[in-house]
């Protein structure tokens, strides 16, 4: 099992890896939803499971202001 501080290296990359699967931003990575979108998640609901959880955690980040923090990763993938 992977220690705090790797798992949460290992979501923060996924942001920057995974591409939404459906709807109107299809194929756009997750961490350039771009607000709206996530406000949109989180008022209704987000998905089950992984997706879901990546959504979260982006709308958390955006939120708080921390975009800025997935630059690095995004130059480095």
């Amino acid at each position: 099992m992977q220690d705090a501080p790797q798992a949460n290296a290992a979501l923060l990359m996924q942001l920057v890896i995974v591409k939404m699967p459906f709807g109107k931003y299809q194929n756009t990575l997750i961490c350039n939803l771009p607000t709206a979108y996530l406000e949109w998640f989180g008022r209704k609901g987000f998905p089950k499971g992984q997706l879901g959880m990546l959504l979260q955690t982006m709308y958390e980040i955006d939120l708080n202001g921390l975009r800025y923090l997935l630059k690095p990763l995004q130059a480095g993938k």
